[in-house]
């Protein structure tokens, strides 16, 4: 009888719970707002995929697409020799398309590392170029006042231990061939292996913004939490920056403090995720074509408007655009994206105010037809972008009482407020809690215009 009762304490306590969430960190959710208000704030960044891999210039997963053995794979390392390379040149190019951060693949699924490591040889320092391309490429971001982060592959198809899974290059045509060719590897070697690869690039260049930890694909022949060794990585990384940014690919969605932001990838949301109701920060990481490393003959390339619309929807749902760059195998940026980028900084010189620091906007607003709303809330000024340019009266249905002020952002040009009239007073719809904006018949030479809106 006193043992069950014993039992029952213990139980009630959560003391013997096997059931029981590890907890990576403690924090309040007023202080995790505050950690991550620079990166909610900036809104835009730029992504980096590079490495060995833009030399065959045909995808970065290459190596596993066309099932490669080492072997085959080791000439893109003998011969990686990125002499153009100019990091400064990047940042510069960042800063201008009005990036405020940028994430640089560290190490990809193909295991070779940009980063000087004492824990293998397969990393720069031992290709024709003969350096550390990360030291560099920090330096020169940070001297333009960007955010630094880095992605790192939990993936590693070079590493002899890694064992060999559905997304490896010499994976099986059946199941029952995955066991006789891991013989020999063991995954407790590869795990000190990435835990002291990710503690090197944590320890070995300063503050350190962002990490992307990447990818998880728990389930028969795959790879999750237990594989990696998540949740002790992850205090590690805590432990060694405090204040990093932290994705959510370590399989540990369901764990306290074990992501802080989610990363839908190559595709726009239909709102602002949430988990049980409760909205998230969210990030969504887009290419300019359909590869992240720099594919030579790829073209289905996005045009400017469709960038535009990417940047500005995510903001208007509450997320951020990470917007991925694929460098040659010279280390240079693909003269499209240069062209890209360009046409992003121009449309942002005059009209980033719609973005840094904005946000979705109130309810109550409701975005006119063919248009996009973003709000800063610490301004009061919501932002109507005009994605087709209506006709010259511009009905704003339900804000009559709500605005002071209107004009456009590019230019600070007044736009006349009246009551609705004309067309917007025929047929059956009400008008009488509207307001009508006068444009003028001529778009202007921007991309995509905004209104400002100054609130009452």
């Amino acid at each position: 009888m006193k043992k069950s009762i014993l039992l029952m304490l213990v139980l009630l306590l959560g003391l013997g719970s096997i059931h029981a969430q590890p907890m990576i960190w403690k924090e309040t959710e007023a202080e995790k707002t505050q950690r991550l208000k620079w990166w909610t704030d900036a809104r835009f960044g730029m992504f980096i995929h590079w490495g060995i891999y833009a030399l065959p210039a045909r995808h970065e997963w290459v190596k596993t697409q066309e099932r490669m053995t080492t072997d085959q794979y080791q000439k893109y390392f003998d011969h990686f020799n990125p002499d153009l390379y100019n990091p400064r040149e990047w940042a510069r190019m960042a800063k201008k398309a009005g990036m405020k951060y940028a994430v640089l693949t560290s190490k990809h699924h193909d295991g070779f590392c940009l980063f000087d490591s004492q824990y293998t040889d397969y990393d720069a320092p031992n290709t024709p170029y003969g350096k550390d391309l990360v030291k560099e490429w920090v330096d020169a971001f940070r001297a333009e006042g960007l955010g630094v982060g880095f992605y790192y592959s939990l993936i590693d198809w070079h590493h002899p231990h890694f064992t060999i899974d559905q997304v490896h290059p010499q994976r099986p045509n059946s199941r029952e061939e995955y066991a006789k060719l891991n013989e020999g590897r063991n995954m407790d070697v590869f795990r000190k292996y990435l835990k002291d690869q990710v503690r090197e690039i944590l320890t070995q260049y300063g503050k350190i913004d962002i990490i992307w930890l990447d990818y998880s694909y728990p389930g028969e022949n795959g790879k999750g939490r237990d594989d990696w060794g998540s949740v002790e990585l992850l205090k590690m990384v805590r432990d060694l920056q405090p204040d990093i940014i932290i994705n959510d690919r370590l399989d540990l969605k369901d764990v306290p403090g074990g992501w802080d932001f989610t990363t839908p990838e190559q595709f726009k949301v239909e709102s602002w995720p949430t988990i049980d109701g409760k909205k998230i920060p969210w990030e969504t990481c887009q290419t300019f074509s359909g590869s992240w490393g720099y594919y030579r003959d790829e073209m289905t390339w996005k045009d400017g408007k469709q960038l535009l619309v990417l940047l500005i929807e995510s903001v208007s749902k509450g997320g951020n655009l990470l917007l991925n760059v694929g460098p040659t195998g010279r280390g240079t940026f693909d003269n499209r994206a240069v062209e890209a980028l360009e046409g992003m900084g121009d449309w942002m010189k005059y009209n980033s105010r719609s973005v840094y620091g904005c946000t979705q906007a109130p309810e109550g607003f409701e975005a006119p037809e063919h248009t996009l709303l973003t709000y800063n809330p610490e301004t009061k000024r919501l932002y109507i972008h005009l994605l087709d340019y209506p006709l010259t009266n511009f009905r704003l249905p339900g804000y009559k009482g709500k605005v002071k002020y209107a004009q456009f952002l590019h230019d600070a040009s007044e736009l006349q407020i009246s009551a609705p009239y004309g067309h917007h007073m025929q047929g059956s719809i009400s008008t009488e809690n509207d307001l009508n904006l006068r444009l003028p018949v001529r778009k202007p030479d921007v991309e995509i215009p905004v209104i400002e809106l100054f609130l009452e």
